[in-house]
């Protein structure tokens, strides 16, 4: 029981539609796919994701909503992802303890139960490879912008604390890129320096150097202009702790001008 399971997975847009992701990012098609045999295996009783378009000021919001269904037009791209149907079970019980956690060490955080809230695309794209038969409750978490690296941080310990002492097999997911600096262009890379952090940051995860990563994030996030600021991985490392999980790097691809990493952290 507990945390059994962490990743770290991307959203890029060209993934909603699996025939039309382009040869450039195949291996990070390939990643989804080994992420989900990992779930698979694992048969988890809740999935926990916080994404990095989930964006909220001033409070961390779980989204504590029994059912999540709706249909999803993304603000950023109207065109390529419109009306897309969702529907996944959540865990009402589970969500208020995460946010209840929260507040315990005196972070604002809350939870919300609005069955009109529709999920971002940082959420459902990774949710429709992990989840395909929609058969696992989920607990969607926002990147609270108004937030440190080290508020976010301690909010993953409190999330990390909470999965472990629960009853319930879960998995934690982080939804978001490493460098951000976006141009027009799917195809176009992070630049050498950004990708030479990314590379950097990955190489101290697969060695099990989370606080080495750790020690990195807040300079390495201002130079590659990490997405959301560096808050979803501040909280994923939150969850992880230091030495319990063992990381294997599955790939990383360019989606305009950002790079995509995809990892699996296993309980050791």
């Amino acid at each position: 029981m507990s945390l059994e399971l962490a990743l770290l997975s991307t959203h890029a847009p060209s993934f909603l539609h699996e025939g039309q992701v382009p040869d450039f990012q195949q291996s990070i098609l390939k990643a989804f796919h080994r992420q989900r045999e990992k779930i698979e295996q694992l048969k988890p009783h809740v999935l926990v994701i916080i994404s990095s378009h989930f964006l909220t000021n001033w409070n961390h919001y779980v989204n504590a909503t029994p059912r999540h269904q709706g249909f999803l037009t993304a603000r950023e791209h109207p065109d390529t992802i419109a009306n897309i149907p969702y529907d996944y079970p959540g865990d009402q019980e589970l969500a208020n303890e995460l946010a209840a956690a929260g507040k315990e060490v005196g972070l604002p955080a809350v939870a919300f139960n609005e069955s009109t809230y529709i999920w971002d695309y940082g959420t459902l794209i990774p949710v429709r490879y992990f989840i395909p038969n929609g058969d696992i409750p989920v607990i969607d978490i926002s990147c609270n912008m108004s937030a440190s690296l080290e508020e976010t941080y301690r909010f993953g310990q409190q999330i990390g604390k909470v999965l472990r002492a629960s009853k319930k097999r879960t998995v934690f997911a982080s939804s978001g890129a490493l460098s951000h600096h976006l141009t027009r262009g799917r195809a176009n890379m992070p630049s050498l320096l950004e990708k030479a952090g990314d590379d950097k940051f990955i190489e101290l995860l697969v060695e099990g150097k989370y606080d080495a990563a750790w020690a990195m994030l807040p300079q390495y996030s201002v130079a590659a202009d990490v997405e959301s600021g560096g808050r979803h991985v501040a909280v994923l490392l939150g969850v992880l702790g230091l030495e319990e999980f063992k990381a294997s790097f599955l790939g990383y691809a360019q989606s305009s001008g950002s790079g995509n990493p995809h990892l699996v952290f296993e309980s050791k």
